[in-house]
């Protein structure tokens, strides 16, 4: 039966101690490999979403696109044309969506030019007189 040496002992101790530094740093290297592709995956996402939104800005330029838009957007026809909408039995507009030419809902608050004019109507008022307070004898002769 082999007994281990003391030389056999530190060269064990040598070895485990190389593999616990080398699985730390692969470790950190798997990881870092990790963040690498997702930043790649988001670099070229954030690529296709540019080109696509300059194809945009270049069709906005194009006269018969800012028709084509307004045409659908807000249902406005050219003239001479005829526009037709259809109603469902809910009374709602089927199909794309149309923005229907609803009043504006009244504002609760006043609007800040009300808020002007309020506080320029209040600077001409009599100062409201302020209430006299009778001190309390008893705080009086505390502090005292």
């Amino acid at each position: 039966m082999p007994r281990l040496t003391t030389r056999a002992i530190v060269l064990l101790a040598v070895v485990l101690l190389l593999l616990a530094s080398y699985t730390s740093t692969l470790h950190a290297w798997w990881q870092q490999r990790g963040e690498i592709q997702q930043t790649r995956a988001q670099i070229a996402s954030t690529r296709d979403d540019i080109a696509e939104l300059e194809d945009q800005k270049q069709r906005w330029n194009d006269p018969a696109y800012v028709k084509q838009q307004a045409k659908e957007r807000f249902g406005w026809v050219s003239p001479g044309e005829v526009g037709y909408r259809v109603i469902g039995s809910d009374g709602k507009v089927q199909g794309a969506d149309v923005p229907t030419l609803d009043a504006p809902p009244e504002a609760e608050q006043p609007q800040w030019y009300d808020k002007l004019w309020g506080s320029v109507k209040e600077s001409g008022k009599d100062p409201k007189p302020r209430p006299t307070t009778t001190p309390d004898p008893d705080k009086v002769l505390k502090d005292q």
